[in-house]
């Protein structure tokens, strides 16, 4: 499976300027890729004041733009997170798109980051379940949930293979980035797929380095800090190859999780 991982450069109060200049970036990569995947919040960045008035619905014309893409080019997307209107509530929601063009998933933010008052903009979510992806079975994370292990875990029980997780990530906590994302990858044998941005949010730079870790937590792939579209193979047996040898899943204390 081939996999571009685009790196947006999100700019503040610019939302027209970002979505389609996503759109064009995952545009160029459609057409030689199985699936691309996007950062978080890339049309709002988190220039979240303006936010019910350009929160989108799911047949909005981004979600609408991603669907037409993936089926004219028979790739997956995974839409990052965008600010999604629904039951009357915004969320920060990721998107799954499989490669006919059809919705697949909606994974609404579960924990929301107080530092930033999220609570003020977003509501949180409660949908913690796998989704079939094109034949694969995923999970949806996103940002701050990587600082929540149990999250991961439960999604690995459920069967995840891969466990996507778009974030706008800061430099200043960009040696945390690399050991969670790597520590979630290991501890539950799949492939974390961890999609940064670039650019800045009132002066404090992005960290980048969006990266594909395997199930052994080795970093396959590794970004700069810049905007860039990363390419990477990955293969899906690795999975059952890794929890063929020594599968820590079957012995969790799942009362420990409940």
């Amino acid at each position: 499976m081939r996999i571009a991982l685009v790196q947006l450069a999100v700019k503040e109060k610019s939302f027209d300027y970002n979505r389609e200049h996503g759109l064009e970036l995952v545009r160029k990569a459609a057409c030689d890729h199985d699936l691309i995947v996007l950062p978080e919040v890339w049309t709002t960045g988190y220039s979240l004041g303006a936010i019910t008035k350009i929160a989108e619905t799911i047949d909005g014309p981004t979600i609408t733009a991603l669907q037409e893409i993936a089926r004219d080019n028979s790739c997956s997307i995974l839409a990052g997170s965008i600010a999604l209107l629904h039951d009357e509530k915004i969320y920060n929601t990721s998107v799954a798109i499989n490669k006919a063009g059809e919705v697949v998933n909606l994974y609404d933010k579960v924990h929301l980051f107080g530092m930033f008052n999220e609570e003020k903009f977003f509501a949180p979510g409660d949908n913690f379940n796998v989704f079939d992806l094109d034949g694969i079975t995923c999970g949806s994370t996103i940002c701050y949930d990587l600082r929540f292990p149990e999250l991961f875990r439960h999604l690995a029980i459920a069967g995840a293979k891969i466990i996507f997780c778009p974030a706008e990530w800061p430099s200043a906590r960009g040696d945390i980035w690399h050991l969670l994302c790597q520590a979630r990858a290991a501890e539950n044998h799949l492939y974390v797929l961890a999609v940064n941005c670039a650019g800045e949010f009132h002066g404090a730079p992005f960290y980048g380095h969006s990266m594909v870790v395997d199930p052994m937590g080795k970093i396959l792939v590794e970004g700069t800090d810049q905007e860039e579209i990363l390419s990477m193979d990955i293969d899906m047996e690795m999975v059952d190859k890794v929890r063929g040898r020594l599968n820590a899943l079957d012995d969790v204390r799942k009362e420990l999780i409940q």
